[in-house]
């Protein structure tokens, strides 16, 4: 019903108006007594065998909702009545910003994919923490923290630090999000040198706290291997939790949307199912070549049960969804709960 009626209906309009109008509609619907309750009974898978236990915390399903879909924690709540093992909010930075002017969200429809270049548009830090002081505490809560646009390269590590600091009290754990391609001036942030202050930072921040938080890093898809041996060396010299594997991609190879229409719609992040091979080799090569030395959480291409298995087949511990979630809609989380779920019982 949902890919034959609902979404046929919502992709008539533009991508990011229909996005604010679902988040609408779900809060309105979500306030209706037995909604709630609905929505998991059709949803929740509820299963001790799809548990995960990984850096501390304790998942009740590994299928989780990317970065980037609730940046503001306006829905988190409501969105956990839809099977999620746990929800990322942000990406977060410290002062509001509108992000890149739109149109700026664009739906590939023959190739299953999206292209953003949002850039970091957020309600800034004090929103986020308002919102997060209402958490039902129903899920995991992730925090994406980034730096504002217009921040000069010598004060990067401030912003993170600032959006660390203050969100420490309300999130469960942390992702430093320094491979997004569509904010200015982010080349920095690829240089390893410059990743091992940030995190030395954080962790510095992190032990002035009673319970310190997880942090994890989340890195691009599009990594050469020379690339990809660097960030295993950071993880494993930082100690850090764990890694995101991966972001959108500036690549365009390979797709059935056609070099006009690509050239139209410009620069951005390419999202969705091309980017499922590559992101699955990234995890793979991260997991092989560090011999499981820490944890992944696999993103990238999941439209399908199958898509999902395969993650976990090359290394990953959790799996997140985005444009999946948009083009397959809310039974995706079941139907891959009920494959791990089946896949166990059949060991």
């Amino acid at each position: 019903m949902y890919k034959a009626v609902i979404r046929s209906l919502l992709f008539k309009f533009d991508p990011e108006t229909v996005h604010y109008f679902t988040f609408d509609f779900i809060k309105l619907i979500s306030k209706v007594p037995f909604v709630p309750n609905l929505l998991r009974g059709m949803f929740k898978v509820k299963h001790s065998d799809l548990q995960r236990e990984l850096f501390g915390l304790k998942f009740e399903n590994p299928v989780g909702l990317a970065a980037g879909f609730d940046k503001n924690a306006v829905l988190y709540n409501e969105l956990a009545n839809f099977g999620f093992g746990f929800i990322e909010i942000g990406t977060v930075t410290p002062k509001a910003q509108d992000g890149n002017p739109k149109k700026r969200l664009f739906r590939l429809k023959e190739d299953n994919g999206l292209i953003n270049r949002m850039g970091f548009n957020n309600a800034g830090l004090e929103a986020v923490i308002k919102q997060l002081k209402r958490n039902k505490k129903q899920l995991i809560i992730g925090g994406n923290i980034g730096k504002n646009t217009a921040t000069s390269p010598d004060q990067y590590t401030e912003d993170y630090a600032t959006c660390f600091k203050a969100l420490h009290p309300y999130v469960d754990y942390f992702v430093l999000n320094v491979s997004c391609p569509n904010v200015g001036s982010h080349a920095k942030l690829n240089d390893k040198e410059y990743l091992e202050e940030l995190i030395a930072e954080m962790k510095r921040i992190n032990r002035t706290f009673e319970l310190q938080k997880p942090i994890l890093l989340k890195i691009a898809p599009d990594l050469n291997t020379n690339q990809l041996d660097e960030i295993i060396e950071l993880i494993v010299q930082t100690n850090i939790a764990g890694v995101i594997a991966s972001n959108t991609s500036i690549s365009r190879s390979e797709l059935k949307t056609s070099k006009e229409a690509l050239a139209a719609i410009g620069n951005g992040g390419l999202s969705g199912k091309p980017l499922k091979s590559k992101s699955t080799e990234v995890i793979r090569y991260l997991s092989k070549q560090s011999n499981k030395a820490f944890p992944i959480i696999g993103v990238g291409g999941i439209h399908s049960a199958e898509d999902a298995l395969e993650k976990i087949d090359a290394g990953a511990d959790l799996l997140q969804i985005y444009t999946g979630f948009v083009y397959e809609g809310p039974a995706l989380i079941k139907r891959i709960n009920r494959a791990l779920l089946k896949r166990t019982k059949s060991v």
